[in-house]
């Protein structure tokens, strides 16, 4: 087993190689849930004032051109 850990004399390169990777990914995933809630809220933000146009509540329209 401590072979496999000490990877042929190469592991004080692999190991930390698995490391960033992984310190990459999880950031990664971080931003992606992160802008993905943002979204989600801006849609939902603009789902609700369509609502309310379509109810007849009064918000302001830009007139056309």
């Amino acid at each position: 087993m401590s072979e496999f850990f000490a990877m042929g004399g190469y592991a004080a390169f692999i190991w930390p190689a698995y490391g960033i990777a992984t310190v990459v990914l999880c950031g990664l995933l971080a931003v992606s849930l992160k802008s993905m809630r943002e979204r989600e809220a801006l849609v939902d933000s603009l789902r609700s004032q369509r609502g309310r146009r379509l109810a007849g509540d009064t918000v302001a329209e830009e007139e056309p051109s």
